[in-house]
């Protein structure tokens, strides 16, 4: 297989694209604080997901995410269907909801409101469920 110029152009301007977008997705973390400066009363969350495409396989992925006051306050989980671009699954209004309100647990699907080519709207979900611990000193 022969590769020319054109290829090389169009290799180099999707890398250069993803790097901008991990060094952005960085920024966007490292801004966000982390668990114990921004939310001192939480001791942990642990956040089960399912992740389910349009398709014949429908569940795409099952993942549990553990949050430790040490991590960051960051929970904006991408989507995980190739192509879709500015997409993804933002869990930031419940998690401050929870926390606001006290909860302990949580259960609910978010819908990908990003762009993909192959589909229209709809073409991922992700259902949730949300286990929170509180420090015993934050009463």
């Amino acid at each position: 297989m022969r590769r020319g110029p054109l290829f090389l152009e169009v290799t180099m301007a999707n890398r250069n694209n993803y790097a901008a977008k991990l060094e952005l997705k960085k920024q966007n973390k490292s801004s966000a604080g982390l668990i114990s400066e921004r939310f001192p009363e939480v001791a942990d969350i642990a956040i089960h997901m399912t992740y389910y495409q349009n398709g014949s396989n429908n569940v795409l992925m099952v993942r549990k995410v553990n949050i430790f006051p040490s991590s960051y306050a960051y929970f904006k989980m991408d989507c995980m269907t190739k192509g879709c671009e500015d997409g993804g699954f933002d869990l930031t209004p419940v998690i401050k909801g929870m926390i606001k309100e006290r909860k302990k647990g949580k259960k609910g699907a978010l819908d990908c409101r990003g762009k993909f080519e192959a589909a229209d709207d709809g073409h991922a979900h992700v259902e949730y469920e949300i286990v929170m611990r509180y420090n015993k000193s934050s009463r």
